[in-house]
């Protein structure tokens, strides 16, 4: 192991990802670390931007040869993990890698990076104030509306195993907290 790493979780409605799209626009030290997938790439996609696309069976190949940091099978077959070599590429470039990782993967990279990393949980400040952010992303049916909040439900339960818990109730308060627990955990 060579570095430390920021590991930043929560359920999906949360703020996580525009958190981490915050750290990365401010602290260049900071590096997207780009997951490895065996899902089909959607038409938006670019492979080794959004993640790296690779078929079910070179997936297994390479767990095998233990070449990922963290993996899970999601759903039979569809796997989705980080790739050793990912992290090698971001500390060559002098760079931390921050991972936007579901509460699994987090608690699996917390595990494997120890004290080398930073787990940080976003918390919604209410379940129904996580029920309106979904509600106002408008992408939502009842049906993956009611999934993603029994799914966060669990979610939460995850919290504990992170080293700092963060309540997102005012987005850009919060940034900045994130910003500067980032920069004491950093050297």
């Amino acid at each position: 192991m060579q570095g430390k790493a920021i590991i930043v979780s929560a359920p999906s409605g949360a703020g996580k990802t525009t958190i981490v799209k915050h750290l990365l626009k401010v602290m260049p030290q900071l590096n997207f670390s780009i997951s490895a997938c065996s899902r089909a790439k959607r038409e938006e996609e670019t492979d080794g931007t959004d993640y790296y696309f690779i078929s079910a069976e070179k997936f297994r190949e390479k767990i095998t040869h233990d070449e990922f940091v963290e993996w899970q099978e999601v759903y039979p077959g569809s796997y989705y993990g980080t790739l050793k070599s990912e992290m090698d590429r971001i500390w060559s470039l002098g760079k931390t890698p921050i991972f936007d990782v579901d509460v699994v993967g987090a608690v699996n990279l917390k595990k494997y990076f120890g004290e080398h990393a930073l787990g940080i949980f976003i918390h919604p400040p209410s379940i129904e104030e996580l029920v309106n952010r979904l509600k106002k992303r408008g992408s939502e049916s009842e049906e993956t509306l009611r999934k993603r909040i029994d799914k966060a439900a669990y979610e939460l339960t995850f919290a504990p195993h992170f080293d700092q818990i963060v309540v997102n109730d005012n987005l850009e308060v919060k940034c900045q907290e994130i910003v500067n627990l980032v920069k004491l955990f950093l050297p």
